[in-house]
């Protein structure tokens, strides 16, 4: 082989030629079994070739990439970072620090602890003439809204995210909102949010005098996940999407409109709050590679109360990822990947016809009055609580590698009070384990190698609602198992085995156990409805739903307390 790297020359292999060798790498197991079917209802597949990809899309490749790229009316994106406050004061102060370290749109959610008085908003308003804005008001009637009566310039441009459309009288600020982040925090998959957007956006479109204007003063806002590639796509479909529906309506030229997004807060957790730093940050990436034109990152104590050092953090995650990545200097960073257009494809197809769907059933306003988005939403929201309850997803801190001696933070950002996150139910329940102090223990028999890894099994499951396991030792016959199980002040405690000294130590233990300790085994076995008529109480395996698990077990110990 040649010492020049640029002389290397590799065989080029089929996809066929790699499902055959992967099939014998299997070992037996169905080659169906690398597929995944994420929650939009989309089959990843384990490979993506370019082959594979011009045979699904053929010429339409061309199309979509060149539609996403005619859509970004800039490479980069504008910093949009939120300020947080207790008083007016500390707010204009803030407000200005911010901006002075490299904010670049006056963002401000008008539900502040504060009033809106006038000479606040005196104040706000003049930074209007030299930063864009981004106002989340609610409704026309919002207190923040009179800042715009302190804006003499006519010319300001601005974004105003109301759940219905309010009226300014400035030409450049966007008013007409397909705010999808409400969805999303009810639990909405890529799919749904898209589907969303565009019956928004075609509620709005038709009560407009005509489409030019309405697009005019249209935009669209996303929350962005933790599923990095997901987010790209999703992103990246909208624009193929708008370009489709404008079409409809019989517009042909490229329309741009502005997108909108902020990290999500239904993947923050109040447990382990500095993983939320890796979220965002994961998160503010896909947003960036998928073309966001604004991006809000949340701080990573968001749920509880912002400091200046956590919005800092959160600011400087943006303008990393401006500044140092230079990621932002390629029009399309993902154009061209096959799997990423393949997921967009694949977003854009179903959320159409999800969309068609929703208007052949009277369009948004009949949708939702019908009750079928809130079953929507709700049903996707349950599938992803199961998901994270039986870690088929994981989050990290929270439902896998949980800190036990970790704070459960009280306090609650009433902004975000009623966002459907995936954590609360690990959250909840270890509030009631923590206040209940319940002890648990670990019976290992055998040797260390032979029982450690089940008995790490227990102690993570455990440790996700706060506790810590203690362990028995290496105990080594079943008279010195039956002694220590006897003597243990411990009214929860898991045998941690191997599958035979399981099935020895079972029916020995069964009988010996204290009346009020409730006794389970770590792993799955086929003689357990046969041990609990014996007395066992259950089971801890993978893949068992964790919350349901331990709410049982708190539940059986409160029972033998009363």
């Amino acid at each position: 082989m040649s010492k020049n790297m640029k002389e290397i020359q590799f065989d080029t292999v089929s996809y066929d030629s790699w499902k055959e060798h992967a099939i014998k790498a299997l070992k037996g197991k169905p080659f169906e079994s690398l597929f995944t079917k994420t929650i939009e209802g989309i089959t990843l597949e384990p490979l993506y070739t370019q082959e594979k990809l011009f045979e699904k899309l053929g010429e339409q490749l061309d199309k979509q990439v060149s539609t996403i790229r005619s859509l970004r009316e800039d490479t980069t994106f504008n910093v949009a970072q939120q300020v947080y406050a207790a008083s007016s004061e500390e707010f204009l102060h803030d407000l200005k620090d911010s901006l002075a370290r490299g904010n670049e749109v006056v963002t401000i959610d008008s539900r502040v602890a504060f009033d809106w008085d006038d000479a606040t908003l005196q104040q706000v308003a003049k930074y209007f003439t030299e930063y864009s804005f981004k106002l989340i008001v609610q409704g026309q009637n919002d207190a923040l809204l009179r800042v715009l009566d302190f804006v003499e310039n006519k010319e300001v441009k601005g974004l105003i995210v109301s759940e219905t459309p309010v009226e300014v009288d400035f030409i450049n600020v966007r008013t007409v909102c397909a705010n999808t982040i409400p969805f999303h925090n009810e639990g909405a998959n890529a799919v749904q949010e898209l589907a969303l957007a565009l019956a928004l956006a075609a509620q709005y479109a038709d009560e407009a005098q005509d489409f030019k204007t309405f697009a005019s003063k249209f935009f669209v806002t996303f929350a962005v996940d933790t599923q990095f590639f997901t987010e790209i796509a999703k992103l990246r479909a909208f624009k193929v999407l708008w370009k489709a529906f404008t079409s409809a309506y019989g517009v042909e030229e490229a329309i741009a409109v502005p997108t909108v997004a902020e990290t999500s807060v239904r993947s923050y957790s109040k447990l382990d709050v500095y993983v939320n730093l890796l979220r965002a940050g994961n998160e503010a990436l896909s947003a960036a590679i998928g073309g966001a034109d604004y991006f809000t990152v949340h701080p990573h104590d968001v749920l509880t109360a912002p400091t200046n050092q956590s919005v800092r953090i959160a600011r400087n995650a943006s303008l990393i990822l401006k500044e140092e990545t230079h990621v932002l200097r390629v029009t399309d960073p993902a154009g061209g990947s096959y799997f990423i257009e393949s997921l967009t494809a694949d977003f854009v197809k179903e959320a159409w016809a999800l969309f068609l769907t929703i208007q052949e059933k009277g369009g948004f306003r009949a949708f939702e009055a019908s009750g079928e988005l809130t079953a929507m939403l709700e049903e996707t929201y349950q599938a992803r609580i199961k998901a994270i309850e039986t870690r088929k997803s994981s989050l990290i801190g929270t439902n896998i590698y949980a800190n036990p001696a970790d704070d459960l933070a009280q306090e609650t950002n009433p902004v975000f009070a009623n966002v459907k996150r995936v954590a609360l139910p690990f959250e909840t329940l270890r509030a009631e384990y923590v206040a209940a102090q319940p002890k648990v223990a670990i019976l290992t028999y055998g040797a260390l190698k032979d029982f450690k890894p089940r008995a790490d099994f227990v102690s993570g499951f455990v440790n996700t609602v706060g506790i810590t396991a203690s362990q028995s030792g290496a105990l080594q016959s079943v008279e010195e198992a039956k002694a220590w199980l006897t003597s243990t002040d411990a009214t929860y405690v898991v045998i941690a085995a191997t599958n035979e000294d399981t099935e020895m130590l079972v029916p020995a233990l069964v009988g010996a156990k204290p009346a009020h300790m409730q006794l389970d085994v770590a792993g799955k076995f086929a003689q357990l409805p046969e041990w609990q008529q014996q007395g066992l109480d259950g089971a801890i395996f993978a893949g068992q739903n964790i919350v349901e698990k331990l709410r049982e077990v708190l539940q059986g110990m409160k029972e033998v307390q009363q």
